[in-house]
């Protein structure tokens, strides 16, 4: 065995906006429709799961997968401010129990970077009551869901959601403004626990267990480009602080500093594991994202570090003592050329960090809609034909299939899915 995965729960997830297709009440359809997608695509298209879940399913458990990270979408949930719709969230029950039927346990993500274009229009997570009209929300889910689903993600990558959004304006709603970032943090910490508490509390009162709630948070890895450089140490400090490490903080404990503000609510404890989404380390010279020279990278220029997921691991396991949930991690890799290895590479971090890792969702199950890359960037380990919506697995979904089967990496499986591609003498 070259790589034994003993007590790892393999899995896949997606993102409902990313595909499910025909929405056009979101804020990410909204944004496409102004031009703001780089390949001039939409998620009004995307991989038409809301209709094909079935199909989807079907292969996952052909794939052995066991777990999937899974959202709904809000604007079909709550198409207006106050209005629901009882057919969308019967729905994704029927989704729900078809994926539990197959022997895929889901975790259910709430908001997943998209908003109802009348949240939106009101001034979204920069609202006072940001969190009220997300409750609001988040119970209606409940009363469908609440019983059938154990594993909870309230909100992912809050930190990536408002850089994007609110400091680069690089996505919805494209504004650029450190106050407007504050102010979005702190609504969506108060959220976060809100949601806690009220899904303990749903589960608790019909006395049901196994209860798990926390965040999807985005980390990487901050090293100085020259280490003796004291700017560079500097700047990669505070960008590891700005971006996750107060964040992270504030969303676990209630523990609110810059650039997160006071929610109001009591310190404690908001978390019953560690979501960690990895994908790369930043290189940093400046107050900026860099790349290290010379590191290998996928398809978008992410430089390729298998390293840092245990890192961060370790670092967030030491701190908050919770089991470990990798809620992401995947790469951009069109041609399929080193998509095994990253995840051979990746699982074999994890495994010898000495950390708890209990699960571990590849990202993505499918080829998508990938954000402001629209569909030019692949993920899945099924590739998508989008004009034929065809599904293919890929030989790195083969292989991920038979680490599942197989409880780890075969020499075998590793020969044939990573040697013939590359120069093996060096691959470890």
């Amino acid at each position: 065995m070259k790589l034994q995965l003993k007590d790892i729960l393999l899995g896949v997830a997606t993102a409902a906006t990313q595909i499910e297709g025909d929405d056009r009440n979101n804020s990410w359809y909204d944004w496409a429709e102004r031009g703001k997608v780089s390949d001039g695509s939409s998620p009004v298209l995307a991989n038409q799961h809301y209709r094909l879940y079935r199909q989807d399913i079907d292969l996952m458990a052909q794939m052995g997968i066991q777990c999937y990270r899974f959202g709904v979408e809000w604007s079909r949930i709550q198409p207006s401010e106050g209005t629901f719709d009882e057919q969308a969230l019967q729905h994704y029950l029927d989704e729900v129990r078809y994926m539990k039927s197959k022997g895929i346990e889901p975790m259910l993500t709430l908001h997943h970077f998209t908003n109802p274009l009348w949240f939106e229009r009101s001034g979204g997570w920069e609202r006072k009551d940001a969190s009220r009209v997300f409750i609001s929300f988040a119970e209606k889910v409940l009363q469908y869901l609440g019983e059938e689903v154990s594993l909870y993600v309230t909100v992912n990558e809050p930190n990536v959601y408002a850089t994007n959004g609110y400091f680069y304006g690089s996505w919805p709603p494209g504004k650029k403004s450190m106050s407007a970032v504050k102010r979005v943090l702190t609504n969506m910490t108060r959220a976060h626990i809100d949601a806690y508490g009220l899904i303990h509390d749903f589960r608790e009162k019909r006395q049901l267990k196994d209860t798990k709630v926390g965040f999807a948070n985005h980390l990487r890895v901050f090293e100085p480009q020259n280490g003796k450089n004291p700017y560079h140490r500097v700047c990669a400090r505070l960008m590891e602080k700005i971006f996750q490490t107060s964040l992270t903080d504030a969303m676990m404990t209630g523990r609110c500093v810059f650039p997160v503000g006071k929610t109001g609510r009591p310190v404690g404890k908001y978390y019953d594991f560690i979501g960690i989404n990895y994908y790369t380390r930043s290189t940093v010279s400046g107050f900026k994202d860099g790349v290290k020279k010379g590191a290998p990278v996928n398809d978008l220029g992410w430089e390729i570090y298998p390293e840092g997921i245990a890192q961060l691991a370790k670092k967030l396991y030491d701190k908050y003592r919770a089991p470990v949930f990798i809620t992401e991690n995947g790469t951009c890799d069109a041609a399929d050329a080193f998509r095994s290895k990253y995840i051979y590479d990746h699982l074999f971090s994890l495994t010898n960090s000495g950390v708890p890792v209990e699960r571990y969702y590849h990202w993505t199950f499918i080829d998508n809609f990938e954000w402001a890359e629209g569909q030019s960037a692949p993920f899945g380990l099924v590739a998508l034909d989008f004009n034929t919506q065809q599904r293919t697995i890929r030989p790195s979904g083969l292989f991920y299939s038979d680490i599942i089967k197989n409880h780890g990496v075969t020499q075998q499986a590793y020969d044939k899915y990573i040697c013939e591609k590359q120069d093996c003498r060096t691959a470890d």
